[in-house]
């Protein structure tokens, strides 16, 4: 059989091998695009569980999301619930075209975005999208509302407390194993730990709750990652209380506030419940995060390598007909948008680059060109009367030298053979 021409929608069955795999593999066959065909019902559609050989059945949808090697891929991919994949396989077995359309869309109710973001302090990823997206976020202001989540595993759930209630996973956990992380290096005799994790990501639940949940900018929160960031996110520092303190006063935070929003919601020492963090896991338990960082934008989940730019793209998308702001309007193609941003909306680099409302008008293209051919016809010019100048001085030089000139009488004229060699002017050189 023939290979299909590009471009097309390819369509694959789940199973055998990752998402990203399978998507890498259609792009490199020339698809456009990739459709993967669920191999499983879900447990809430009867009508593909009666329909279906296969007893099993999945409870909730899965997620595809980057593993972490999908950067080399441009295509975009969809999951088709079983039901509806296998009524497409049935037209493409009859021979029969079958049309598909694949679109992403956000939803848009208003002027007034809302999103989430879900990361750990540890995570490296988060780390760059929190650092780049700083200036992005305070520059949506009011028209985008953020809610930063900590991601905190059930240490009940995850067996880390036994029937006896002991610690099972040491200092992973805080709380007796109630509340845990993983250890960023690795290594539970040194470094950071999970429980130092834990710690931190309550800290940033307080700092928000203080000084972002009000208003959805936080820019006090945003000071502090930064600052947090650049001071004490190492192993030495990263639970050292003075270094902490130092990025409290350099963000603005009020410590005393923190440390008792701390003790309020049950603290990380004793073997009882906090509250902060119990609403962090319901929250991810509710949203079904499995993958950092996610973010949700209006309801709409982005997973993997976020980027400042894909997450600016999809917040500006999520705004109603008329109501984006200009930022949006300004930045939204640029390739550095937190420097789009910083300039005040004058995007530098990537297909909007070079103005800021993201074209290059006629008429300063005009005056460019206008300049630079005035200016390659003053140097021509230049060059070429130097050179006419230069090439007169050498052809009086040689005159001067061996064809000394006489007067009509057979004298030398003025009695010196080199006065007519250094006439200047247009004198002509022979008579």
């Amino acid at each position: 059989m023939a290979s299909w021409e590009s471009p097309y929608i390819l369509m694959v069955d789940r199973g055998g091998c990752t998402f990203v795999k399978k998507v890498r593999n259609a792009q490199r066959s020339g698809a456009a695009g990739v459709v993967i065909a669920d191999n499983t019902c879900l447990c809430s559609d009867l009508e593909c569980m009666n329909a279906s050989e296969n007893n099993t059945c999945e409870t909730s949808e899965p997620i595809m999301a980057d593993d972490g090697s999908g950067a080399d891929i441009s295509i975009p991919s969809f999951l088709m619930f079983k039901h509806d994949a296998d009524n497409v396989k049935d037209q493409l077995v009859q021979d029969q075209p079958v049309q598909l359309e694949m679109s992403w869309s956000l939803p848009n109710p208003d002027d007034r975005v809302e999103y989430d973001l879900w990361s750990t302090p540890s995570d490296d990823v988060s780390k760059q999208f929190l650092l780049d997206f700083k200036r992005v976020s305070k520059a949506l202001g009011d028209r985008a509302y953020f809610t930063p989540h900590q991601y905190v595993y059930d240490g009940i759930k995850t067996h880390c407390v036994n029937n006896d209630g002991e610690n099972f996973c040491y200092n992973l956990c805080t709380n007796n194993g109630r509340y845990c992380a993983t250890d960023p290096d690795n290594d539970l005799d040194q470094g950071i730990s999970g429980a130092d994790v834990v710690r931190e990501s309550l800290r940033r639940i307080c700092i928000w709750k203080h000084y972002g949940q009000q208003d959805g900018v936080g820019a006090v929160w945003w000071d502090y990652i930064a600052q947090f960031m650049e001071r004490c996110d190492s192993p030495d520092y990263f639970m050292n209380e003075s270094c902490v303190t130092d990025c409290y006063k350099h963000a603005k935070v009020d410590g005393a506030k923190i440390d008792q929003c701390i003790e309020d919601s049950g603290g990380l020492d004793k073997d009882v419940g906090n509250d902060l963090l119990d609403a962090e896991i319901a929250a991810q338990n509710e949203r079904g995060v499995v993958v950092l960082p996610t973010a949700f934008i209006n309801t709409a989940a982005m997973r993997g390598q976020l980027t400042a730019s894909s997450v600016f793209t999809g917040i500006c998308a999520g705004y109603a007909e008329g109501t984006t702001p200009d930022i949006c309007d300004k930045c939204a193609g640029c390739s550095d948008v937190g420097e789009c941003v910083a300039n005040g909306g004058k995007c530098t680099t990537g297909v909007h680059a070079a103005s800021s409302s993201g074209q290059v008008s006629t008429h300063t293209f005009a005056l460019t060109m206008i300049f630079m051919a005035a200016a390659f016809a003053g140097v021509g010019y230049w060059h070429y009367n130097r050179t006419r100048d230069d090439m007169r001085e050498q052809v009086r030089g040689i005159l001067a030298e061996y064809m000394p000139l006489e007067d009509q009488d057979g004298a030398v004229a003025g009695g010196n053979g080199m006065d007519f060699a250094m006439k200047g002017g247009n004198t002509p050189l022979f008579s």
